[in-house]
């Protein structure tokens, strides 16, 4: 393409160009040379068109030319940086945000269903480390404990350097500890590969995917966290295919391997996860502060100030209703998962074909999809505000009275059946574990009580499988025991919540009942003494009186 270039002269315009034809503003004409040429690119094309002429310039001519040459050259790669803008935030309730919530659903079900498809690996593991039930027991442990009680180090995390890199950087840690349990010799390295790694990048994807949740909705708020919760019961039931499908073919080593590449879709979840416009103002930097006289603070005296920052002891001290819930939700846990852990290995060794007991946790996710959803928006009504906290004690109570049906029968028949009871409760537990949390701190406190929840339910998980690994072996790999620790762990719970929270609602009720009486008495005693004094005012100015009420 044939372009021709104004060179002017001049201290002023030194070295700007200009296209043909036209003179810049409040530019006297200047002697100007047209240099025709094919390409301003460094070919030999252009050497050759350029070459006579420039050569035969003066030399502060040829200064000239040649930054015109340049900056003509260079003026694609210009504008195409001025086009490269900040991309603007996008607006909470937006077209956006659905494909977030569709991003936060896949992430749910990558890392929330993941742990559920453990036990499918549980016999094959064993059988390679020649470990026992307990020992084996550790790997899901460390896995789910890690998964839950990452929380404070991720709000951290969010907090520095936001959600889409915290959930990328989850992705990452997923996919390297999955790779590396592949190739782990000892059962040791499984712990800290596939169990602590591979659990910290599963809570760092979760726990970012719920925040960025709460900043892209406002009003449908509840709606998106029911319909990102649908993910967990998709991966519930779509971990235990894929796991049976690839354990045949390619072992467990390749399995996990496989795993790894699965987990860095939450990399892609995550780059999803665009920046999005917040209500809240940004802080103005001003002049920075005097420097204050008193001494730095000790290590330990930050700790101490970063640890009630991000866990609520003082609420566990002094909210009761709190404190009563967060213990029996630890007690709870303890049986909690044990299904999820040992149902497959009970199921198989019962005589129950491999794909089939896969199947079972499968049935258990596909229930969930309907009913943990129902479960979530039945919970949000008003309606039932004031009952949250013993539907949830109810739950409990019904999960660990079916636990009992598998200590009765092996048949797949009959484990069906059980499943599809075990899905009610569970759905009920799974939504209402968080709102009843809600309900018994103030918003504004819920963060710390949540980070300080986390952790000691984790305490439970990580002592729940190992335990019952435990008693599997001195009890000659007879699973009956396992379903009674867990119907007696849930059944306990659900009583001490239950009878707690009606004995604290006695008691509140008493509280107010009497303090309506004192207020009631106080405003008797008042209005008596006001009477009196009105009397008495009336007596002595009663003319003044008289003269007030006329105007």
């Amino acid at each position: 393409m044939c372009q021709a270039v104004i060179v002017t002269h001049g201290s002023q315009y030194k070295g700007k160009t200009t296209s043909l034809p036209g003179r810049r503003r409040n530019q006297s004409p200047q002697p100007h040379l047209f240099l025709p040429c094919l390409s301003l690119w460094n070919g030999p094309a252009c050497q050759e068109a350029l070459s006579p002429l420039v050569l035969g310039l003066p030399a502060p001519w040829r200064t000239q030319v040649a930054q015109a040459v340049v900056a003509v050259a260079v003026r694609p790669w210009q504008q195409h940086s001025l086009q490269r803008m900040p991309q603007a935030l996008e607006r909470p309730e937006g077209c956006w945000a659905w494909v977030v919530l569709l991003a936060c659903l896949v992430t749910h079900g990558l890392t929330l269903g993941f742990p559920t498809c453990i036990g499918i690996f549980f016999t094959d593991l064993q059988h390679e480390f020649q470990a026992s039930n307990s020992e084996t027991s550790w790997f899901p442990s460390i896995q789910i404990a890690v998964l839950h009680a990452g929380g404070p180090l991720c709000s951290i995390l969010v907090g520095c350097f936001g959600c889409r890199p915290t959930m990328m950087l989850g992705g990452v840690l997923a996919c390297l500890g999955m790779v590396a349990s592949s190739f782990c010799g000892t059962l040791g390295q499984l712990y800290v590969t596939a169990g602590f790694i591979t659990g910290l990048g599963m809570c760092f994807s979760f726990q970012a995917s719920i925040t960025v949740l709460g900043f892209y909705f406002t009003r449908r708020r509840a709606l998106a966290n029911a319909l990102a919760s649908m993910g967990v019961s998709l991966g519930i039931m779509l971990w235990p295919l894929l796991s049976g499908y690839l354990l045949e073919d390619l072992g467990w080593r390749g399995t996990f391997l496989i795993f790894g590449g699965v987990f860095l879709h939450c990399c892609v979840c995550g780059a999803i996860v665009r920046p999005v416009a917040t209500s809240m103002a940004p802080e103005t930097k001003e002049g920075s502060p005097p420097p204050s006289k008193t001494p730095a603070p000790s290590c330990l005296a930050a700790c101490g100030r970063a640890i009630q920052r991000h866990l609520a002891f003082d609420i566990l001290w002094h909210n009761v209703v709190y404190r009563m819930y967060t213990l029996g939700v630890m007690w709870m846990i303890v049986g909690f998962p044990l299904p999820h852990v040992f149902l497959v290995p009970y199921a198989i060794r019962h005589g129950v074909d491999e794909h089939r007991a896969a199947l079972l946790m499968s049935i258990i996710g596909f229930c969930n999809i309907f009913l943990r959803p129902m479960a979530g928006l039945a919970a949000g009504r008003r309606d039932f505000a004031d009952h949250r906290k013993y539907l949830f004690s109810l739950a409990a109570l019904l999960n660990g009275l079916t636990n009992l049906v598998c200590t009765v029968s092996a048949d797949f028949r009959v484990l069906v059946g059980y499943c599809l009871v075990y899905s009610v409760s569970m759905s009920g537990i799974g939504a209402l574990l968080f709102q009843v949390l809600m309900d018994t701190v103030p918003m504004d406190q819920f963060s710390r009580a949540l980070g300080l929840f986390t952790i000691l339910e984790s305490i439970s998980i990580l002592v729940s499988p190992p335990l019952a690994g435990f008693f599997l072996d001195i009890s000659d790999n007879n699973f009956s025991y396992v379903f009674y620790m867990s119907s007696f762990f849930l059944i306990s719970s659900a009583l001490f919540m239950g009878g707690s929270f009606c004995a604290l609602q006695k008691k509140e009720r008493q509280g107010r009942q009497a303090e309506g009486e004192r207020t009631i008495t106080e405003a008797a005693l008042e209005q008596a003494l006001n009477v009196e004094g009105t009397d008495a005012s009336e007596k002595r100015l009663y003319t003044e009186i008289m003269y007030v009420t006329s105007l």
